[in-house]
């Protein structure tokens, strides 16, 4: 996905604009959900659980080589192939190569932002690879020609009727409008691709390292089909997503559906140890991990590096002003909110995402209900202190900045002012 966040400004302006827009955005309900099971599991015990899930994310990236490590090793002896690469071009030659050294044809996908990350789609396309998402969403914005608007819920930006109408021009079908019509009708299109791909290709919620598994969460079962039955599987996930063992696995799915839809649990959670072994039933021929840096590295070690703890979980876009005023395109690449305002930056460079860590209020809000406690005000502030370092800001503003700064340091000043702007 190309970067288009030196634009946020002019997108902003026209979501603000969008009525529909305005009025869809309004309707994401997700924190009140997330305020219902966090009073149900205890207040107190849920600062907690925040604190253990904090701890166990930190440990993992303070000694990430060696959970990586000790991943590809665990994850190889039970038969999977580890890869590694440094960019999104290359996640893409990698998945390439692979479906031309088993033949493959036809890929069925789960939700991976990580796809987004390195335009795999497109890659695929030109060789001659067809690509079909299989989340109800993704697969929305597939047949829209856009980019998911939300980690979590990607058509959150699209009506009943865009639905109906995109249904009606793409399927060739009646129109229909009820939304269990039109979901009956994209699962019985899905069906036949789950049914025909030789590939499928899931993100990753996390990596175990100690027994080498795949901790895949969805809502809608399409990551079992599609992690199941094509007989390649490509699991393509950030190097961050490792945790050690299964016991800090469980910790942080009782954080993660919380924090993300409001759930207690996800409707489906799949651990995958491994291709499928000769007694097993269903399960892919071939399992290829593709662990993803893409500038992920630089953090470590830096003053950014707590952003890494981040379990993409949507939980800051979902209580951010700005967010849900804006919506997700206006951020103009693949993480919008919060995360997006941090992430943007560190990954694509700060020159090409100026307004981004402008993009916040610094209510606070995100970091009040990060499950891993990212202290996301505090990192926004120091994107904005470093375009100041950089000179990156505009002439006018740095200017006009040191001139307030100046009347703010002398009081007499400062009143005169006050009393001719009352």
């Amino acid at each position: 996905m190309q970067v288009q966040s030196m634009f946020f400004r002019e997108r902003a302006s026209r979501a603000v604009a969008d009525a529909g827009l305005q009025q869809r955005m309004a309707k994401l309900a997700f924190a009140e959900r997330r305020a219902v099971v966090v009073g149900e599991y205890g207040s107190e015990a849920f600062e907690a659980l925040r604190d253990a899930g904090a701890a166990i994310r930190q440990r993992c990236i303070e000694n990430l080589d060696v959970w990586i490590e000790r991943f590809e090793a665990e994850a190889t002896r039970r038969g999977a192939r580890v890869m590694f690469a440094e960019s999104g071009a290359q996640v893409a030659e990698q998945v390439v190569d692979i479906c031309r050294r088993h033949g493959l044809k036809k890929a069925i996908k789960s939700k991976s932002m990580l796809s987004e990350e390195a335009e795999l789609n497109p890659a695929l396309s030109r060789a001659g690879v067809e690509a079909i998402e299989t989340d109800l969403g993704e697969y929305i914005c597939q047949l829209a020609d856009e980019p998911p608007s939300h980690i979590i819920a990607p058509a959150i930006h699209r009506s009943r009727q865009d639905v109906a109408d995109l249904f009606q021009r793409r399927h060739g079908r009646p129109r229909l409008e009820e939304p269990e019509l039109l979901t009956r009708e994209a699962r019985e299109i899905l069906r036949a691709h789950f049914l025909t791909a030789d590939l499928g290709i899931s993100g990753g919620n996390f990596l175990v390292a100690e027994t080498g598994s795949l901790a895949l969460v969805t809502n809608e079962g399409n990551g079992r089909m599609v992690t199941t039955l094509p007989r390649v599987h490509v699991a393509i996930t950030g190097i961050e997503k490792v945790v050690p063992t299964l016991e800090d696995l469980s910790t942080l799915m009782r954080l993660l559906p919380r924090s993300a839809t409001g759930q207690t649990i996800s409707n489906y959670f799949s651990v995958i140890t491994g291709p499928r072994a000769a007694q097993d039933r269903d399960g892919p021929e071939h399992l290829y991990f593709i662990l993803v840096d893409n500038g992920r590295t630089n953090l470590l070690g830096g003053e950014l590096q707590d952003m890494l703890r981040c379990i993409r979980c949507g939980a800051c876009m979902n209580h951010c002003p700005v967010y849900k005023t804006v919506g997700g395109h206006a951020y103009g690449w693949v993480y919008p909110g919060p995360m997006g305002a941090v992430l943007t930056p560190a990954y694509m460079g700060l020159e090409n995402a100026l307004d981004l860590p402008h993009a916040a209020t610094l209510c606070g809000a995100c970091s009040v209900v990060c499950p891993v406690r990212i202290p996301l005000p505090e990192l926004l502030r120091t994107l904005r202190e470093k375009q100041v370092e950089r000179r990156l800001r505009p002439w006018q503003e740095r200017t006009g900045l040191r001139l307030w700064s100046w009347v703010a340091r002398h009081p007499r000043i400062y009143a005169a002012f006050a009393r001719w702007g009352v």
